[in-house]
């Protein structure tokens, strides 16, 4: 974990003293003196703030969705890999879960491992070829899902939670520009 990736980095006064200026001796600007320097930044370059911001909400959203998957004893890559396994009609092989969730196939196999050892999941042979092997879901890795959405849902409540409801529907339509406007990923 990085500097930036700690819950410090997105306090308001994580930096340093308030009220100071910048200077070799203080470092970054802190206060009204990091405001200010922050409207300048917004005014140069507004794109670039608004990826940032982007990201520390990113952030933000993992470190709180991972202390809510802990007790249930998964990691958010392993909880993406389930909702994956679940939204297919038939059981994926290896290499559909990989090509799906953009990742290199061993990357899968590790996932997969795991939720197997934990009962999520289970590897079944291809009626069709005994070369290939398939991904399927068991009955704890659905009740999972279950607990894990209700995870989710309550890790957007506390992002959410500054915003009116007539604000999220206005977020919510402005993410779906964004998502809708790229090109298409299959996650």
């Amino acid at each position: 974990m990085d500097a930036s990736d700690s819950p410090a980095a997105d306090a308001p006064d994580a930096a340093g003293p308030v009220g100071r200026s910048p200077s070799p001796e203080t470092g970054p600007a802190t206060g009204p003196a990091r405001d200010r320097e922050h409207d300048r930044d917004r005014d140069r370059d507004p794109d670039g703030m608004l990826a940032e911001q982007l990201l520390r909400l990113t952030r933000r959203l993992h470190r709180i969705q991972s202390r809510q998957l802990e007790p249930i004893g998964i990691t958010p890559a392993q909880f993406r890999l389930l909702r994956t396994v679940a939204s297919y009609d038939a059981a994926p092989r290896m290499a559909d879960l990989a090509q799906r969730l953009d990742v290199v196939p061993r990357a899968v196999t590790t996932l997969v491992d795991a939720l197997e050892a934990s009962g999520r999941v289970r590897r079944a042979p291809d009626p069709d070829s005994r070369r290939v092997v398939r991904i399927r879901i068991t009955d704890e890795g659905r009740a999972t899902l279950r607990s894990l959405r209700n995870a989710r849902r309550a890790a957007a409540e506390e992002i959410l939670a500054p915003l009116t409801a007539e604000q999220r529907e206005v977020l919510g339509g402005l993410l779906s520009a964004l998502v809708d406007g790229m090109p298409e990923r299959h996650c």
